[in-house]
């Protein structure tokens, strides 16, 4: 799901809210959880899972199509983990038997 899907499904669920509204929420929550994780927080959406960055150290690489040595600089990674709960629903998607669906 694109993010501009995900503002159309929000606007079906809230008619009476104007799309650009719906879109600038969205935007605005977004912004916050850049923010916090480029801040070095982590990031939890209950019932969906959390967000949090990794520290990658400084090292040699090589770029593939040259076979030149490349310096790489030190660097924070974003990931995802997924809950329990959203765990729990995609494999029970699989399955049609979802509870949380109806």
């Amino acid at each position: 799901m694109t993010r501009s899907e995900f503002v159309a499904l929000l606007s079906k669920h809230f008619p009476e809210r104007e799309l650009q509204d719906v879109d600038a929420a969205v935007h605005h929550v977004f912004d916050h959880m850049t923010q916090g994780l480029a801040e070095g927080r982590r990031v939890e959406l209950r019932g969906l899972g959390s967000f949090g960055t990794r520290q990658h150290t400084a090292h040699t690489g090589r770029n593939p199509r040259t076979g030149e040595t490349v310096a790489v600089r030190e660097k924070k990674v974003p990931y995802f983990r997924a809950g329990k709960e959203l765990r729990e629903r995609v494999n029970h998607a699989k399955h049609g038997k979802d509870p949380h669906c109806g």
